[in-house]
């Protein structure tokens, strides 16, 4: 009989992690973009770096001028806001934090450390999820050649249009290799509901509006030196701890329903499972870093 109350709940834990893996996240993400675009217009305040939001396709003007790079400046720190990234075709409008690992991608899109920052010359990458933590890349699948994607930080304002989309390996690093002209690069998870591929959106800068333009231009170079990515370390120990607690709440649930009065067992069992509910979030929060990695 313990056995069976035992894989109960196992199952009860496994059929819960499923939404809160698809919509559950999303309160994390949702709470982690509120501080990232504060803290990002509180730096643009500072920086008093406000230029337009919108820039208009050069494709539609009699003479289109060609784009302006942004000079190459240091990274913010990892988990601190890059900039915001809009792609009207697919209502998306996300700040952008900088760093791939799982932490960083539960607050939004990430900006790969070793890629120029947006604006810059070269090729910047940007890796979002595809189904989980609000799923800010999850019709990637629906920009086609000459869709816009606008990418705000605070050197300027960039206008990108993408070029096409690739279907690769997750093993294939090289389409965040360098390139001989600004373009921009999205990854994420594919198919949707999977890692086994990664959708890959090539973009190219086509327009653009420095917030402090310089009087000469920045020179297209394909070289940007920056430190090697470090491997994340998996936390194991919050999620071994937070599983215990849990299963101690469900114990401890079990017993005290025994031994309450029948009158008072509904409420008993009601406020305990509400409590229990409220671990299992926290326990889950800890144990989904522990996956394999899935843009």
């Amino acid at each position: 009989m313990t056995v069976g109350r035992i894989l109960l709940v196992a199952g009860v834990l496994v059929l819960l992690f499923i939404p809160y893996l698809l919509w559950g996240t999303g309160l994390i993400t949702a709470r982690n973009q509120s501080a990232l675009t504060a803290q990002f217009e509180a730096a643009q305040k500072k920086a008093n770096s406000h230029p337009a939001r919108t820039i208009a396709d050069p494709a539609k003007t009699a003479t289109p001028a060609a784009p302006q790079v942004a000079p190459t400046i240091p990274d913010p720190p990892v988990g601190s806001p890059v900039g915001t990234i809009q792609i009207p075709k697919i209502n998306l409008a996300m700040t952008v934090v900088e760093g791939t690992d799982e932490a960083q991608l539960a607050m939004g899109p990430g900006h790969y450390p070793t890629t120029p920052l947006p604006g810059e010359a070269g090729n910047v990458a940007i890796a979002g999820h595809r189904t989980t933590y609000l799923h800010p890349f999850y019709s990637l699948d629906a920009l086609v050649p000459g869709d816009l994607i606008y990418i705000t930080t605070l050197q300027g304002t960039f206008l990108y249009k993408v070029l096409g989309s690739q279907v690769v390996l997750p093993t294939d690093v090289a389409v965040v290799d360098p390139t001989p002209t600004p373009q921009l690069t999205l990854t994420t998870c594919n198919p949707r509901y999977s890692a086994s591929q990664r959708l890959v959106v090539h973009a190219l800068l086509v327009a653009s509006e420095l917030a402090h333009p310089t009087s000469t231009p920045v020179a297209v170079t394909t070289h940007h030196d920056k430190a090697p990515p470090q491997l994340p370390t998996k936390q194991w120990a919050p999620a071994i701890l937070w599983g215990v607690v849990v299963a101690g709440l469900a114990v401890g649930l079990w017993v005290l329903a025994l031994h309450t009065r029948a009158i008072n067992r509904a409420l008993t069992i009601g406020v305990g499972t509400a409590v229990w509910l409220v671990v299992v979030f926290f326990f889950f929060q800890s144990v989904a870093p522990l996956l394999p990695a899935s843009y």
